[in-house]
C-alpha cells in the first residue's frame, strides 16, 4: 500500500526530470493525504505533450455514481489491475506519472520491540538516497457530476516489495525508471503484456529508509517535521 507520499523539489529539478516546460508553481508538500488534489504528469489530452496537472488522489471511474468511491481506490494492485472494472481502461489509456520525494510506511511496532499487536506503528520514510525526485506509476480519469462538474482523479499502482521494503510492508508503489515514463504515457499503446516490465518491484540499491515521528500520521501536519529522522 502507498498512503502517503511527499514532492519536495525545485521547479528547475522537476522540469529536467519529466522535460515540461510550462507548469503552476506549487509549494513543496511534506505529507500529502488521499482526496487532496497535486500534481500528476500525463500526456496532453491534444498535443499530446507532457503537462502537469492536478488531479485529486483518489480514483473516481468516469461512471461512478458516487464520486466517494475514490477515496477507497488510492491504490490499485498492478498484478490485477487490468482486471478490475474500475482500473482496466485507464491501463490501456489513461496511465499517468506522480512526481514523488518520498514515500511512507508504518512497521508494526511488535515486530521492532515485542511490544503487542495492539502498539503504535512505526512510520518510516522512504527516499532515493540522492534525494531527487523520482516518478510513481499512476492511472488517471476523469468523473462528471450531475450538474457537470468535472473531477480528475488518479490511483497509484502497487507491487510486491523488493528487499528494502520487504521488512516493512507486503507492498510498495510502482516506481517507473526514466527511460519508462515515454512507454507508460503513450496512450496508443495499449498492449498491457508490453508493460509489464515496468510493473516490478525496483531495486533496492540507492534507496534509503529511516523511522520519522508521529506527526505524518496526522494529515494536517505537512512540513519538514514530518520528515526528521528519529531514534
Amino acid at each position: 500500500m502507498c498512503g502517503r507520499y511527499t514532492l519536495v523539489t525545485f521547479r528547475e529539478q522537476l522540469a529536467e526530470e519529466f522535460d515540461l516546460y510550462e507548469f503552476e508553481s506549487f509549494e513543496s508538500r511534506y505529507n500529502i493525504a488521499p482526496t487532496q488534489r497535486v500534481p500528476i504528469v500525463r500526456a496532453g489530452e491534444g498535443s499530446g505533450d507532457r503537462e502537469l496537472a492536478m488531479f485529486k488522489w483518489g480514483l473516481i471511474p468516469h461512471w461512478a455514481k458516487d464520486p466517494a468511491n475514490g477515496n477507497r481506490m488510492i491504490n490499485a494492485r498492478a498484478e490485477t489491475a487490468a482486471e478490475k472494472p474500475a482500473f482496466r481502461s485507464a491501463l490501456r489509456r489513461q496511465r499517468c506519472l506522480v512526481p514523488c520525494s518520498g514515500f511512507f510506511e508504518w512497521k508494526a511496532l511488535d515486530a521492532v520491540s515485542g511490544r503487542g499487536k495492539g502498539s503504535t506503528k512505526q512510520p518510516y520514510y522512504i527516499l532515493r538516497s540522492d534525494e531527487r525526485v523520482f516518478a510513481l506509476a499512476g492511472l488517471w480519469d476523469r468523473w462528471q457530476s450531475p450538474d457537470g462538474e468535472n473531477v480528475g482523479s488518479f490511483t497509484i499502482l502497487t507491487t510486491e516489495p523488493n528487499e528494502l521494503m520487504r521488512g516493512l510492508h507486503n507492498r510498495m508503489p510502482v516506481i517507473i525508471p526514466r527511460e519508462g515514463y515515454a512507454l507508460w504515457l503513450d496512450h496508443r499503446m495499449q498492449d498491457i503484456e508490453r508493460l509489464a516490465h515496468l510493473l516490478v518491484p525496483w531495486a533496492p540499491d540507492g534507496w534509503v529508509a529511516y523511522p520519522v515521528g508521529t506527526r505524518v500520521n496526522n494529515p494536517a501536519f505537512d512540513d519538514p517535521s514530518c520528515i526528521q529522522a528519529v531514534e
